[in-house]
Parts: structure tokens; C-alpha cells; sequence
């Protein structure tokens, strides 16, 4: 394995080399502090060791996110108990799925489910990805090396597959279990399909002819900064959340919001 830059640690601030690079599905794994930062700044449990695993449990401990680089295959793994009527289910992320793909399903866990029906399709057709019918949904990306499909063996089996590509053959592989919540498969799909340039410092960038990329001169403060703003997007989220369910407690759902005076017969959803 590489060893992990340290763009975010330098006090010196000269300008470094980096590299914007397109299509994000072929930039490589990134920095695992990307996610792990975040994690920790939305009030996830830090359970690694010093050299060893890297794992976090959500607040409610349903939930386990590990990263070990040096395992076979290797990477991430994130599982789910069971919680009411959702059954237990699990994911496994090779270590060259792009920590900014990654952050799409393990940011997705730490905030609130949307009112609306999660649909991991949309955003990859909304972005030029050809979906096709058959005995397995696939969604395969403009330059036909990344897909996602619901795969079905047959009647009672199934998961979910995505996978990318290059001329040396296959470079990651990401599986998720037919129970896995589709809002986290939307959340993986929506970061997936996401046409935004990713940065890859020198030294970094997969040698491969099928990447596009622009060279960047860019100050660690920089760096540091831009990671901030993500770890500050976190803790405002984790507080609002909290305090939102600290003040449904003391009040309780009946006399919360602007309309609090008004009867209804109406139950909350």
C-alpha cells in the first residue's frame, strides 16, 4: 500500500503538487481520514488502535464502519444490526473504492433519513449512466469502466455489486447486501454518479490512460481548511440532531414546532 499523505499535516505552507482527477471512479482510494475525521466530528465512537484496524461505532452501537488496508482483500467493511423491522446487513468496499464514493454511503449513516422514498438510480441516470434491464438492474458510467447493479442469482438471492475498471483490469469492487437501506445505496450512488473532479496529490494519481487530470498548486493550509469545513459540517449536524431530540424529550412531540398550539388529529410521521 502507499504510504497515506499528509496533506493536512505540514506546518510548513509552501505549495504543493496535487491533481484534480476525472472520472472520480478511477482516482484511487484517497485519504481514509476523509471519512474518519467525520465520523468522529458526528459523535462516532473511535474503537482503533494505534497500527492497527481502524473502527468506529455509531452513538447507538448498531452500526460498525472498520478500515484495514493490510487485510485480504482488504478495505471497509460496515455493518448493521438488526432494528426493528430492518434486518441485519453489511458492506464491503475494496481499498481503491475513492474515500469521496465511500463518504457517500458512511456520511449517509449519520444524518437523517429524507422523508422521501430513496431511489439509487436517479442521480446515476440524471448524470449520463445508461441503465439496463435485464436479469440484473445495471447502471453503467458514460465511459462504460463503473456500475452498479442489483444483482439477482436467482429467486431469494440477490446483492448489490458495483465495481470500476481500466485497461489492467478490474481496480475495486463494493458489495452490499440485499437488506443494506437503500437510502445508504442512494448515498453511494449519488457520490458515484457525482461528476466532480477529486484531488490526488503527486505521487498518488493510478497509472492509467483512462484518467483525466489537471495539475494544481495547492497550500496545505489550503488543504487544511477545505477538511475543516467538512468536520465543521458534521458538528453543526451532530448538534442540531441533538438538539433537536433533547428538546423532544423535555417537551415531548406534541408541543414542539411553530404550531405547537394547534389540536390535530393528524399523527406525526
Amino acid at each position: 500500500m502507499k504510504k497515506q499523505w499528509t496533506g493536512w499535516g505540514p506546518t510548513a505552507d509552501q505549495p504543493e503538487q496535487h491533481y484534480l482527477v476525472e472520472p472520480r471512479h478511477l482516482a484511487g482510494g484517497g485519504d481514509f481520514r476523509y471519512i474518519a475525521e467525520y465520523l468522529r466530528a458526528s459523535g462516532w465512537k473511535d474503537l482503533s488502535r494505534s497500527g492497527g484496524a481502524i473502527v468506529f461505532d455509531n452513538p447507538d452501537r448498531t452500526v460498525r464502519i472498520g478500515f484495514d488496508p493490510n487485510g485480504m482483500p482488504g478495505g471497509w467493511t460496515v455493518s448493521g444490526q438488526a432494528v426493528g423491522n430492518e434486518a441485519a446487513w453489511h458492506a464491503t468496499l475494496t481499498t481503491a473504492v475513492p474515500v469521496e464514493v465511500v463518504a457517500g454511503f458512511t456520511d449517509t449513516l449519520t444524518k437523517p433519513r429524507s422523508a422521501h422514498a430513496p431511489n439509487p438510480w436517479a442521480s446515476l441516470e440524471e448524470h449520463g449512466w445508461e441503465t439496463e434491464r435485464g436479469q440484473h438492474f445495471t447502471a453503467v458510467s458514460p465511459d462504460r469502466n463503473a456500475w452498479l447493479q442489483f444483482h439477482q442469482n436467482e429467486p431469494g438471492q440477490a446483492h448489490w455489486w458495483a465495481g470500476a475498471r481500466t485497461e489492467h483490469g478490474r481496480t475495486w469492487d463494493a458489495v452490499f447486501t440485499p437488506t443494506t437501506p437503500m437510502h445508504l445505496v442512494q448515498g453511494f450512488s449519488a457520490a458515484l454518479a457525482d461528476p466532480t473532479p477529486v484531488m490526488r496529490p503527486l505521487g498518488h494519481v493510478p497509472a492509467t490512460k483512462w484518467l483525466r487530470t489537471t495539475s494544481v498548486s495547492v497550500r496545505p493550509s489550503q488543504l487544511g481548511a477545505w477538511q475543516q469545513a467538512r468536520i465543521t459540517a458534521a458538528r453543526a449536524t451532530t448538534w442540531a440532531r441533538n438538539s433537536w431530540a433533547a428538546r423532544s424529550r423535555k417537551t415531548g412531540p406534541a408541543t414542539t414546532g411553530p404550531y405547537a398550539g394547534a389540536s390535530s388529529t393528524h399523527q406525526r410521521r
